[in-house]
């Protein structure tokens, strides 16, 4: 995990978790690794762990059980609205990139088509 000096670090490490939770290298129902073993990977104060953890507890991506430790949520509702806020944020980078570089709408459409369709 690599960490920087640009921004609060357990924010990167919140960053960092709901990408696994994305990708899913974090499976819905899946146990989460322990907070101080998450610590160790990113060579970073376990109280740093757990802030970023209790993030993703409150956007509802991550389950806390007392004794159980931490699971991946199964209700998938909070995923697909960070998939679409996601996806969301992508799509405005692009139509301001295409307006700034003069392309025009239907031009603009038919990049995204052709990327769409293609193996990349």
């Amino acid at each position: 995990m690599r960490i920087d000096d640009t921004r609060p670090i357990w924010i990167q490490l919140a960053d960092a978790f709901r990408a696994r939770i994305m990708n899913g290298t974090w499976k819905p129902g899946a146990k989460i690794p322990s907070v101080r073993d998450l610590a160790i990977e990113a060579g970073t104060n376990p109280n740093t762990v757990q802030r970023a953890l209790a993030t993703l507890d409150d956007e509802g991506l991550t389950i806390p059980k007392r004794t159980a430790g931490r699971f991946v949520a199964t209700d998938d509702k909070a995923l697909h609205a960070l998939r679409r806020d996601d996806a969301r944020a992508a799509a405005d980078t692009y139509v301001r990139t295409c307006l700034a570089l003069g392309i025009d709408r239907e031009s603009a459409h038919s990049l995204v088509d052709e990327h769409w369709n293609s193996d990349s």
